[in-house]
Protein backbone atom coordinates (compact mmCIF):
# COMPACT_ATOMS: atom_id res chain seq x y z
CA UNK A 1 0.00 0.00 0.00
CA UNK A 2 1.31 3.41 -0.98
CA UNK A 3 1.82 5.97 1.35
CA UNK A 4 -0.30 8.95 1.57
CA UNK A 5 0.51 12.01 -0.79
CA UNK A 6 1.78 14.71 1.03
CA UNK A 7 0.83 18.21 1.14
CA UNK A 8 3.56 20.44 1.24
CA UNK A 9 4.07 24.29 0.75
CA UNK A 10 6.89 26.49 0.69
CA UNK A 11 6.49 30.39 1.84
CA UNK A 12 9.29 32.43 0.92
CA UNK A 13 8.66 36.52 1.52
CA UNK A 14 9.29 38.79 -1.26
CA UNK A 15 12.27 40.96 -1.04
CA UNK A 16 11.42 40.56 2.76
CA UNK A 17 14.05 43.20 4.21
CA UNK A 18 13.85 45.81 1.51
CA UNK A 19 9.91 45.39 1.88
CA UNK A 20 9.78 45.96 5.52
CA UNK A 21 11.63 49.32 5.21
CA UNK A 22 9.59 50.07 2.07
CA UNK A 23 6.49 49.91 4.31
CA UNK A 24 7.36 51.70 7.20
CA UNK A 25 9.37 54.36 5.18
CA UNK A 26 7.10 55.66 2.43
CA UNK A 27 10.29 57.82 1.29
CA UNK A 28 11.50 55.04 0.11
CA UNK A 29 8.64 53.30 -2.00
CA UNK A 30 8.80 53.22 -5.28
CA UNK A 31 12.98 53.84 -5.95
CA UNK A 32 15.78 51.13 -5.91
CA UNK A 33 16.62 49.95 -2.28
CA UNK A 34 19.31 48.05 -0.65
CA UNK A 35 19.31 46.73 2.77
CA UNK A 36 23.19 46.51 3.87
CA UNK A 37 25.92 47.75 6.35
CA UNK A 38 27.37 50.21 5.15
CA UNK A 39 31.75 49.22 5.28
CA UNK A 40 33.85 48.99 2.32
CA UNK A 41 33.23 45.09 2.45
CA UNK A 42 29.48 45.05 2.94
CA UNK A 43 27.49 42.63 0.76
CA UNK A 44 23.33 43.55 0.05
CA UNK A 45 21.14 41.53 2.38
CA UNK A 46 18.36 42.32 0.12
CA UNK A 47 17.70 44.49 -3.39
CA UNK A 48 14.31 45.97 -3.88
CA UNK A 49 12.46 44.63 -7.11
CA UNK A 50 13.06 48.39 -8.43
CA UNK A 51 17.14 47.62 -8.03
CA UNK A 52 17.06 44.11 -9.76
CA UNK A 53 16.66 46.30 -13.00
CA UNK A 54 20.25 47.35 -12.61
CA UNK A 55 21.61 43.76 -11.61
CA UNK A 56 21.28 44.38 -8.15
CA UNK A 57 20.77 41.18 -5.83
CA UNK A 58 21.25 39.67 -2.65
CA UNK A 59 25.02 39.04 -2.09
CA UNK A 60 26.61 41.42 -4.01
CA UNK A 61 29.44 43.55 -2.65
CA UNK A 62 28.04 46.94 -2.27
CA UNK A 63 30.28 49.10 -4.26
CA UNK A 64 29.54 46.73 -6.92
CA UNK A 65 25.32 47.68 -6.53
CA UNK A 66 26.16 51.69 -6.20
CA UNK A 67 28.07 51.29 -9.32
CA UNK A 68 25.69 49.56 -11.30
CA UNK A 69 22.73 51.91 -9.44
CA UNK A 70 24.29 54.93 -8.82
CA UNK A 71 20.80 56.21 -7.66
CA UNK A 72 20.90 53.14 -5.13
CA UNK A 73 19.30 54.39 -1.75
CA UNK A 74 20.94 52.03 1.07
CA UNK A 75 20.04 51.49 4.79
CA UNK A 76 21.24 49.54 7.01
CA UNK A 77 19.29 46.49 8.81
CA UNK A 78 16.90 46.31 11.20
CA UNK A 79 16.76 42.85 12.66
CA UNK A 80 14.74 43.46 15.91
CA UNK A 81 12.19 45.19 13.24
CA UNK A 82 12.48 41.58 10.97
CA UNK A 83 12.05 39.22 13.76
CA UNK A 84 8.74 41.20 14.97
CA UNK A 85 7.03 40.99 11.21
CA UNK A 86 8.54 37.16 11.50
CA UNK A 87 6.93 36.36 14.69
CA UNK A 88 3.35 38.04 13.28
CA UNK A 89 4.04 35.56 9.67
CA UNK A 90 4.58 32.73 11.95
CA UNK A 91 1.48 33.03 14.03
CA UNK A 92 -0.30 33.21 10.38
CA UNK A 93 1.11 29.84 9.88
CA UNK A 94 0.12 28.30 12.80
CA UNK A 95 -3.53 29.11 12.10
CA UNK A 96 -3.03 26.53 9.54
CA UNK A 97 -1.01 23.63 10.71
CA UNK A 98 1.36 22.90 13.72
CA UNK A 99 4.10 21.26 10.94
CA UNK A 100 6.09 24.89 10.25
CA UNK A 101 9.85 24.68 9.78
CA UNK A 102 11.47 27.80 9.50
CA UNK A 103 14.34 28.10 7.17
CA UNK A 104 14.80 31.74 8.03
CA UNK A 105 13.29 35.08 8.98
CA UNK A 106 11.20 35.02 5.71
CA UNK A 107 11.00 31.20 4.41
CA UNK A 108 9.33 28.17 6.00
CA UNK A 109 7.64 25.06 4.68
CA UNK A 110 4.50 23.68 5.89
CA UNK A 111 2.84 20.31 6.29
CA UNK A 112 -0.97 20.76 5.65
CA UNK A 113 -1.72 17.21 4.55
CA UNK A 114 -3.96 17.20 8.06
CA UNK A 115 -4.67 20.94 8.52
CA UNK A 116 -5.88 22.39 11.44
CA UNK A 117 -8.51 24.89 8.87
CA UNK A 118 -9.12 25.45 5.21
CA UNK A 119 -8.13 22.23 3.97
CA UNK A 120 -8.31 20.02 2.27
CA UNK A 121 -6.80 22.03 -0.84
CA UNK A 122 -3.50 22.92 -0.17
CA UNK A 123 -3.59 25.34 -2.74
CA UNK A 124 -6.31 27.10 -1.39
CA UNK A 125 -4.67 27.19 2.47
CA UNK A 126 -1.38 28.62 0.26
CA UNK A 127 -3.58 31.58 -1.02
CA UNK A 128 -5.62 31.99 2.37
CA UNK A 129 -1.98 32.28 4.10
CA UNK A 130 -0.94 35.04 1.76
CA UNK A 131 -3.71 36.95 1.99
CA UNK A 132 -3.42 36.98 5.82
CA UNK A 133 -0.08 37.50 5.69
CA UNK A 134 -1.06 41.21 3.35
CA UNK A 135 -3.84 41.92 5.78
CA UNK A 136 -1.75 41.23 8.92
CA UNK A 137 1.79 42.57 8.16
CA UNK A 138 1.13 45.10 4.55
CA UNK A 139 3.74 42.51 2.88
CA UNK A 140 3.91 40.30 -0.28
CA UNK A 141 4.58 36.36 0.06
CA UNK A 142 5.07 33.98 -2.63
CA UNK A 143 3.96 30.30 -1.95
CA UNK A 144 4.75 27.36 -3.72
CA UNK A 145 2.68 23.98 -3.42
CA UNK A 146 3.93 20.14 -4.46
CA UNK A 147 3.82 16.83 -2.90
CA UNK A 148 7.79 17.32 -1.23
CA UNK A 149 9.91 20.03 -0.16
CA UNK A 150 12.12 20.23 -2.75
CA UNK A 151 9.23 20.35 -5.26
CA UNK A 152 7.20 23.10 -2.85
CA UNK A 153 10.85 25.22 -3.30
CA UNK A 154 11.50 24.83 -6.79
CA UNK A 155 7.32 25.80 -7.42
CA UNK A 156 7.91 28.98 -4.82
CA UNK A 157 10.90 30.43 -7.37
CA UNK A 158 8.49 30.04 -10.52
CA UNK A 159 6.82 32.69 -9.97
CA UNK A 160 8.01 35.88 -7.87
CA UNK A 161 6.96 38.16 -6.60
CA UNK A 162 3.66 37.69 -5.10
CA UNK A 163 3.06 34.29 -7.01
CA UNK A 164 1.50 31.19 -5.93
CA UNK A 165 2.36 27.87 -7.94
CA UNK A 166 1.28 24.89 -8.29
CA UNK A 167 3.62 21.77 -9.19
CA UNK A 168 1.57 18.78 -9.65
CA UNK A 169 2.94 15.53 -9.81
CA UNK A 170 2.38 14.59 -13.78
CA UNK A 171 4.36 17.68 -14.56
CA UNK A 172 7.22 17.09 -12.55
CA UNK A 173 9.24 14.75 -15.09
CA UNK A 174 9.21 16.99 -18.07
CA UNK A 175 10.33 20.33 -15.81
CA UNK A 176 13.06 18.43 -14.35
CA UNK A 177 14.27 16.38 -17.39
CA UNK A 178 14.93 20.10 -18.93
CA UNK A 179 16.12 22.16 -15.34
CA UNK A 180 19.48 22.72 -15.38
CA UNK A 181 21.89 20.75 -12.79
CA UNK A 182 22.68 24.48 -11.06
CA UNK A 183 19.10 25.47 -10.79
CA UNK A 184 18.69 22.50 -8.50
CA UNK A 185 18.32 23.51 -4.83
CA UNK A 186 21.18 22.37 -2.95
CA UNK A 187 23.80 21.81 -6.13
CA UNK A 188 26.11 25.04 -5.96
CA UNK A 189 27.90 26.87 -8.55
CA UNK A 190 31.33 24.28 -8.00
CA UNK A 191 29.12 21.50 -7.85
CA UNK A 192 27.67 22.25 -11.17
CA UNK A 193 31.03 22.64 -13.09
CA UNK A 194 31.64 19.59 -11.30
CA UNK A 195 28.94 17.54 -12.94
CA UNK A 196 29.31 19.92 -16.10
CA UNK A 197 32.78 19.01 -16.62
CA UNK A 198 31.54 15.28 -16.49
CA UNK A 199 28.82 15.69 -19.45
CA UNK A 200 25.48 16.14 -16.42
CA UNK A 201 24.29 19.26 -17.79
CA UNK A 202 20.60 19.07 -17.13
CA UNK A 203 18.32 17.10 -14.64
CA UNK A 204 17.85 14.28 -17.31
CA UNK A 205 21.86 13.67 -17.68
CA UNK A 206 21.66 13.54 -13.76
CA UNK A 207 18.79 11.38 -13.80
CA UNK A 208 20.68 8.82 -16.35
CA UNK A 209 23.90 8.76 -14.20
CA UNK A 210 24.15 5.72 -11.68
CA UNK A 211 23.16 6.58 -8.22
CA UNK A 212 26.53 4.74 -7.04
CA UNK A 213 29.05 7.16 -9.33
CA UNK A 214 27.15 9.94 -8.48
CA UNK A 215 28.02 8.84 -4.51
CA UNK A 216 30.93 8.06 -5.50
CA UNK A 217 32.12 11.46 -6.89
CA UNK A 218 29.96 13.55 -4.69
CA UNK A 219 29.87 11.56 -1.26
CA UNK A 220 25.98 10.77 0.79
CA UNK A 221 24.90 13.89 -1.27
CA UNK A 222 25.42 12.14 -4.90
CA UNK A 223 22.72 10.22 -3.87
CA UNK A 224 20.36 12.72 -3.14
CA UNK A 225 21.20 14.01 -6.08
CA UNK A 226 19.80 11.58 -8.27
CA UNK A 227 16.47 11.67 -6.25
CA UNK A 228 15.85 15.41 -6.92
CA UNK A 229 16.88 14.49 -10.27
CA UNK A 230 13.61 12.24 -9.85
CA UNK A 231 11.72 14.27 -8.08
CA UNK A 232 11.72 12.16 -5.00
CA UNK A 233 12.07 13.95 -1.65
CA UNK A 234 10.96 12.08 1.80
CA UNK A 235 12.45 14.23 3.85
CA UNK A 236 9.67 15.27 6.89
CA UNK A 237 8.82 19.20 7.52
CA UNK A 238 10.22 19.46 11.18
CA UNK A 239 8.50 21.74 13.18
CA UNK A 240 10.29 23.82 16.25
CA UNK A 241 14.23 22.62 14.39
CA UNK A 242 16.76 25.24 15.92
CA UNK A 243 19.79 26.20 14.14
CA UNK A 244 22.31 24.84 15.67
CA UNK A 245 25.43 25.98 13.10
CA UNK A 246 25.22 27.72 9.76
CA UNK A 247 28.35 26.89 6.98
CA UNK A 248 29.30 26.75 3.58
CA UNK A 249 31.46 24.35 1.84
CA UNK A 250 33.30 24.02 -1.72
CA UNK A 251 34.76 21.05 -3.04
CA UNK A 252 37.30 21.70 -5.74
CA UNK A 253 38.01 20.05 -9.25
CA UNK A 254 41.55 20.75 -8.69
CA UNK A 255 43.11 19.95 -5.38
CA UNK A 256 44.06 22.81 -3.55
CA UNK A 257 47.85 22.55 -2.44
CA UNK A 258 49.06 26.16 -1.12
CA UNK A 259 48.02 27.73 1.99
CA UNK A 260 47.67 30.78 -0.03
CA UNK A 261 45.35 28.85 -2.22
CA UNK A 262 42.76 28.00 0.23
CA UNK A 263 42.86 31.43 2.23
CA UNK A 264 42.32 32.66 -1.33
CA UNK A 265 38.65 30.40 -1.27
CA UNK A 266 38.07 31.36 2.20
CA UNK A 267 36.06 34.67 1.50
CA UNK A 268 34.03 33.13 -0.87
CA UNK A 269 32.74 30.61 1.76
CA UNK A 270 32.80 33.20 3.99
CA UNK A 271 30.30 35.33 1.55
CA UNK A 272 28.03 32.30 1.84
CA UNK A 273 27.96 31.88 5.45
CA UNK A 274 27.20 35.84 6.09
CA UNK A 275 24.64 35.25 3.82
CA UNK A 276 22.86 32.22 5.86
CA UNK A 277 23.46 33.85 8.72
CA UNK A 278 22.18 37.14 8.25
CA UNK A 279 18.95 35.79 6.26
CA UNK A 280 18.33 33.92 9.71
CA UNK A 281 19.28 36.81 11.71
CA UNK A 282 21.97 34.57 13.78
CA UNK A 283 25.55 35.69 14.39
CA UNK A 284 28.01 32.96 15.88
CA UNK A 285 30.39 32.63 19.01
CA UNK A 286 32.16 29.32 17.62
CA UNK A 287 33.61 28.99 14.03
CA UNK A 288 34.82 25.92 12.23
CA UNK A 289 37.48 25.57 9.68
CA UNK A 290 36.90 22.27 7.71
CA UNK A 291 39.35 20.43 5.10
CA UNK A 292 39.15 17.71 3.40
CA UNK A 293 42.32 16.21 1.87
CA UNK A 294 43.22 13.85 -1.04
CA UNK A 295 43.37 11.23 1.00
CA UNK A 296 40.08 11.95 1.87
CA UNK A 297 40.79 12.72 5.81
CA UNK A 298 38.66 15.16 7.22
CA UNK A 299 39.97 17.56 9.81
CA UNK A 300 38.26 20.58 11.63
CA UNK A 301 39.64 22.94 13.54
CA UNK A 302 37.76 25.95 15.36
CA UNK A 303 37.97 29.46 17.18
CA UNK A 304 35.90 31.08 19.87
CA UNK A 305 35.52 34.69 19.45
CA UNK A 306 34.68 36.83 22.85
CA UNK A 307 31.59 38.44 20.61
CA UNK A 308 29.46 36.93 17.83
CA UNK A 309 30.24 37.84 14.34
CA UNK A 310 27.99 37.51 11.13
CA UNK A 311 30.27 39.64 8.50
CA UNK A 312 32.20 37.74 6.48
CA UNK A 313 35.34 39.76 6.61
CA UNK A 314 35.66 39.11 10.34
CA UNK A 315 34.60 35.22 9.70
CA UNK A 316 37.72 34.84 7.52
CA UNK A 317 39.83 37.17 10.02
CA UNK A 318 38.67 34.39 12.86
CA UNK A 319 39.71 31.28 10.62
CA UNK A 320 42.71 32.59 8.94
CA UNK A 321 44.85 31.72 11.55
CA UNK A 322 43.74 28.03 11.96
CA UNK A 323 45.65 27.81 8.54
CA UNK A 324 48.95 26.82 8.22
CA UNK A 325 51.47 24.66 5.83
CA UNK A 326 51.72 22.06 8.74
CA UNK A 327 48.14 21.67 8.79
CA UNK A 328 47.97 20.90 4.96
CA UNK A 329 51.09 18.38 5.51
CA UNK A 330 52.01 18.24 1.95
CA UNK A 331 48.61 17.16 0.82
CA UNK A 332 46.16 18.28 -1.41
CA UNK A 333 42.51 19.93 0.00
CA UNK A 334 39.83 19.11 -1.69
CA UNK A 335 37.15 20.33 -0.21
CA UNK A 336 37.16 23.76 2.22
CA UNK A 337 34.34 24.74 4.45
CA UNK A 338 34.00 27.38 7.04
CA UNK A 339 30.34 26.71 9.83
CA UNK A 340 29.64 28.88 12.55
CA UNK A 341 27.82 27.44 15.82
CA UNK A 342 27.03 28.90 19.19
CA UNK A 343 24.48 30.85 17.76
CA UNK A 344 22.76 33.81 19.12
CA UNK A 345 20.16 36.92 17.54
CA UNK A 346 22.09 39.23 15.67
CA UNK A 347 20.29 42.06 17.60
CA UNK A 348 22.51 41.31 20.64
CA UNK A 349 25.85 41.55 18.95
CA UNK A 350 26.71 45.84 19.61
CA UNK A 351 26.34 47.69 16.28
CA UNK A 352 29.79 48.08 14.99
CA UNK A 353 31.42 47.69 11.82
CA UNK A 354 33.99 45.00 12.27
CA UNK A 355 34.68 43.28 15.48
CA UNK A 356 38.33 43.20 15.38
CA UNK A 357 38.41 46.65 14.05
CA UNK A 358 36.91 47.17 17.38
CA UNK A 359 39.24 44.68 19.21
CA UNK A 360 42.43 45.95 17.56
CA UNK A 361 43.33 42.26 16.61
CA UNK A 362 42.95 39.25 15.76
CA UNK A 363 41.01 36.53 18.48
CA UNK A 364 43.28 33.43 19.52
CA UNK A 365 42.79 29.86 18.81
Amino acid sequence: MSAPTRKIIHIDMDAFYASVEQRDDPGLRGVPLAVAWGGKRSVVLTASYEARPFGVRSAMPLHWALERCPGLRVVPPRFEAYREVSHQIRAVFARYTGLVEPLSLDEAYLDVSQPLQGGPSATRIAGAIKADIRAETGLSATAGVSVNKFLAKLASGMNKPDGLTVLLPGQVDALLAGLPVGDFHGIGPVTAGKLSALGIHTGADLRATPPAQLSALFGRVGEHFWRIAHGLDDRPVEANRPNKSIGAEETYSDDLREVSAVQGRLPVLAEAVQRRLERAGLAGHTLVLKLKFDDRRVLTRRVTVPMPVHEGADLVRAVTPLLSADLLAGRGVRLAGITAAGLCPVGEVPAQPSLFAELGGHPSG
